[in-house]
């Protein structure tokens, strides 16, 4: 299942994609896709709803970041050794870890504002799962129970702020804009690989559209 949503900055309505490529509204049966919406319990009887019963939304209507009310958007980097080699940093013991702030959310296709004094900003494609669960702990067999779906998440950055100004990375990672999400969460029961269900996006930065598939890290959102 393909959930979105849909609508003006702010007033983004839930939806589906139906298996004709349809928007389909769902905001009947919930009222956003954050929170309890994420239940297992709530996806599935979302699966199981007739999409064609749905209200259908026209193409050209905006679509949003596909998941709403993030409280924590924690990123790893350095995970992928053939991105870290071409790169050309070490491979860490460890992954690093950073954070986006909550304000660089925004939708698939809105545009990215590139910071005042901008030298290097830049952009990768990566795999976010969206933890629907609360937990602490977990073993990492019952990991799944916890995720909602996954969904592409561009990383976009300022590399001079990242890393040519010392501290840490998230002054280059967390700028309004630097994380669009979407178009759509893909539940567990749709997901196959992240190129046939979620790649091959396109992306806006800096008024050209990006669409390549690239080495996956990871972005989880809360």
């Amino acid at each position: 299942m393909k959930l979105l949503r849909f609508g003006p900055r702010g007033h983004e309505k839930p939806g589906l994609l139906d298996d004709h490529g349809v928007i389909r509204d769902l905001s009947a049966h919930i009222t956003d896709l954050s929170g309890e919406s994420l239940d297992r319990r709530t996806l599935e009887g979302l699966a199981a709803l007739d999409a064609t019963s749905l209200p259908e939304i026209t193409a050209e209507t905006r679509i949003g970041p596909c998941v709403a009310g993030v409280g924590k958007f924690i990123c790893i980097g350095l995970n992928y050794s053939d991105h870290a080699a071409e790169t050309g940093a070490q491979v860490p013991p460890e992954p690093v870890i950073f954070n986006k702030w909550t304000s660089a959310i925004c939708g698939p296709n809105d545009e990215v504002i590139i910071p005042r004094d901008s030298e290097k900003t830049d952009w990768e494609v990566e795999l976010g799962v969206v933890i629907g669960k609360a937990g602490r702990y977990i073993d990492e067999a019952d990991a799944m129970q916890h995720v909602a779906g996954f969904c592409v998440v561009n990383d976009v950055s300022e590399r001079a702020f990242q890393l040519e100004r010392s501290g840490t990375w998230d002054k280059g990672k967390g700028c309004d804009t630097f994380g669009p999400l979407g178009p759509w969460l893909v539940t567990p029961t749709r997901w196959q690989t992240p190129t046939s269900s979620i790649c091959g996006l396109r992306w806006m930065v800096s008024a050209t559209r990006m669409a390549t598939p690239v080495p996956w890290s990871t972005r989880f959102l809360f």
